[in-house]
């Protein structure tokens, strides 16, 4: 399940497939690996009877054609869960400070409860101070709830690793929220952590 936040607002919540109907993107590669994401929140409302979730389970690797012995990896599997976050109350200059001293690419910001309200980079930030460079000192002092923050897309940690990763490569993200089902941030997923679990899960192959 794959979620579009606009300043915190949710402006849709689908599926994967409904994503890139919304968006019209073209899918970049066809793989026979086409997990169905109406299938995999199934499997989680029936992990209480582990007989029927091992019947979904096999019916979904049969559906994404998957070798029944081969384990299906959610992001929650691989996700880092200790993410650099910032509040919506702090500023742009904060939010500046930060990146350029944690020598990070961007940071969640969350409004009250760790709820997300956006994704913040120095290219936004260099974006704000160009519109109105006469002003550059009233910019940084901003705080991150009073600028418009542009859309995010996020999913949940039962989604299927390989599903998330074409999403990332299609719609070109560097890294994804998750969050629950109560927007809700539970950890992020990041290019890096999509290599490091190619390398160390052996039978992961993202396009099988």
């Amino acid at each position: 399940m794959f979620t579009i936040y606009n300043n915190g607002s949710v402006g849709f919540r689908s599926t994967a497939d409904n994503l890139y109907n919304l968006k019209n993107v073209d899918e970049s590669s066809e793989s026979r690996f086409k997990p169905d994401d109406e299938i995999m929140n199934d499997l989680s409302n029936k992990k209480k009877n582990s007989q029927n979730s091992d019947e979904s389970l096999n019916a979904y690797k049969e559906i994404a054609n998957m070798d029944l012995s081969e384990p299906v990896y959610q992001v929650k599997d691989i996700m880092t869960k200790d993410v650099m976050c910032i509040d919506s109350q702090s500023t742009i200059q904060e939010a500046y400070t930060l990146l350029k001293e944690n020598k990070i690419s961007q940071i969640p910001i969350l409004s009250f409860g760790r709820k997300i309200l956006g994704l913040i980079n120095k290219k936004i930030i260099l974006n704000l101070l160009m519109d109105d460079i006469e002003n550059t000192k009233e910019i940084l002092n901003r705080k991150l709830e009073d600028i418009f923050l542009p859309e995010i897309i996020t999913t949940d940690p039962i989604s299927d690793i390989r599903r998330v990763a074409k999403v990332m490569i299609d719609f070109k993200l560097d890294a994804i929220p998750i969050v629950d089902e109560d927007d809700i941030l539970l950890g992020i997923v990041s290019k890096t952590d999509i290599l490091k679990a190619v390398s160390h899960l052996p039978k992961l192959q993202l396009w099988s």
